[in-house]
This record gives structure tokens, C-alpha cells and sequence, in this order.
């Protein structure tokens, strides 16, 4: 395993993050705040309480996935295909490293921002509510795994984008409406039947659901099902690369 070559690739997608920190830091903190406002204030008045936790308190976790999820995908598929819009994928495919190495510098740098907008949104939701972690060991598991899981898939999106666009399409049209209908902020118990029904073949139920119960021990769906999912999930992905890389697949001419 070339470290060095891992260390370095990691560096700098970390560096182009620090870049723009105050954009980073700040403006997951202000669209905390304004979930807060409208979701917390105006639908909180009305939802007093979902399953036993304040209303406020009970979107924490969903705000928390979104965002979690959407800067995992843009950091991952943004930062290889940078690369390979510019041209220098091919020296990076012919230097000394193999593709696991590869994989593990722009994966863990985006998974390593993801977590950190995570922690920012969790520490700036604790003005708001007050916040209960009963299952403090699982909410890190579900926040690892959901960080590398979308990064892993951001870096999919991004081998095979061919423009900027394309680079956007799968994250506003697919992902983020999935985000929204898979219980951000509501519980699907809340459905009736049939739309209960349905939400369970949106594979995001299962990862905020899991991740609710790492806080207020409360779940749509079991815990093991959810961790089972998300697990598929980055099983998935990596099969996907290493078939990438196998074939060359938008990578080399």
C-alpha cells in the first residue's frame, strides 16, 4: 500500500476544502438555522411532538443525513472529475499507484468534509433543541458509513459525467428529492398505508431511519435492516469501481 501517494491525494482535496472554509463552514450553518425557522418554527407549532420528541429535536437527524449525503456526492464526483475534465487523470493512472489507492485519497477527503459539515450541523442544531444521543456508538457507525457510502457513489457520478451538468444531474434530480421524500422531517408513519408502503423502496428511509433510532431509539424501519442497506449499499459501489478501473470505463481512451 503506497501511503505517500494515499497522504498526498488526500492533502490536496483537503486543501481546496480549506480554500473556501468560511463558504464551508458557514453556509451549512445558516441553512441550519433557516431549516430551523421554517421546518422547527412554522410546522413545529403545529407538530408538537412525532413519536414522543419534539418536532424540533426530530428533524435533527434528517437535516443532518441531507446534508451529510449531498456534500459527500458534489466533494467525491467534483473532485475526480476535475481531473479528468483537465486532462491529469492520465498521469495520475500512470503513476505508481493502483486504483484502491487512488480510491482511498479522493474517497476519504470527501468523506472527511462530509463528516465535518455533519458535526458542524449537529453542534449548531444543540442551540436549538435539546438533543438526546441514547445509542452514541451507532450514530457514528450510521454517520461513517453514510459519509463514505455517498462518496463512494459521488465517485462513480463523477468517472462517468461528461460535462458539468451531468456532474449535477444525479444529485438535484435523484438524490436530493429521495432525501426529502424519505422521511427528513416526518415519520412515514405518518402516511397513510399505501404511501407508507411505497417509501420503503426508497432506499433512504433506511439510512435516516437508522440513524433516528441512534438518537431517540425510535425507527420506521428495524435497525438491522437499515444497517444491512447501507452496508449493500457501499459493497455496491465498490464493486462499481474496481470495474471502472478493470475496464477503463471513461477513463482511458
Amino acid at each position: 500500500m503506497n501511503f505517500p501517494a494515499i497522504w498526498t491525494i488526500y492533502v490536496h482535496e483537503m486543501t481546496r476544502f480549506f480554500r473556501t472554509f468560511v463558504q464551508s463552514f458557514i453556509s451549512p450553518v445558516i441553512s441550519t438555522s433557516l431549516y430551523f425557522v421554517v421546518f422547527g418554527t412554522a410546522i413545529g407549532s403545529r407538530i408538537q411532538e412525532v413519536e414522543g420528541v419534539s418536532y424540533g429535536a426530530f428533524i435533527v437527524p434528517g437535516l443532518i443525513m441531507l446534508s451529510v449525503m449531498t456534500q459527500a456526492l458534489s466533494n467525491a464526483s467534483f473532485g475526480i472529475y476535475f481531473p479528468k475534465f483537465i486532462g491529469t487523470i492520465y498521469e495520475l493512472l500512470s503513476a505508481p499507484i493502483n486504483f484502491l489507492e487512488i480510491v482511498l485519497g479522493y474517497v476519504g477527503a470527501a468523506a472527511t468534509k462530509a463528516l465535518f459539515i455533519g458535526v458542524v450541523i449537529l453542534g449548531t442544531a444543540s442551540f436549538f433543541v435539546d438533543l438526546e444521543v441514547q445509542h452514541p456508538l451507532a450514530m457514528i457507525a450510521f454517520l461513517l458509513l453514510t459519509c463514505i457510502s455517498f462518496a463512494l457513489f459521488g465517485f462513480i457520478i463523477g468517472i462517468w459525467a461528461d460535462n458539468f451538468e451531468q456532474l449535477q444531474l444525479i444529485p438535484l434530480l435523484v438524490v436530493t428529492p429521495l432525501v426529502f421524500l424519505g422521511g427528513s422531517f416526518y415519520s412515514i408513519s405518518m402516511l397513510p398505508g399505501i404511501w407508507q408502503t411505497i417509501s420503503l423502496f426508497n432506499p433512504v428511509v433506511y439510512l435516516i431511519s437508522g440513524f433516528r433510532w441512534s438518537f431517540y431509539g425510535a425507527a420506521d424501519v428495524p435497525i438491522l435492516v437499515s444497517l444491512l442497506a447501507i452496508s449493500g449499499f457501499m459493497l455496491l459501489c465498490v464493486g462499481i469501481i474496481w470495474w471502472i478501473f478493470r475496464t477503463g470505463y471513461k477513463i482511458k481512451p
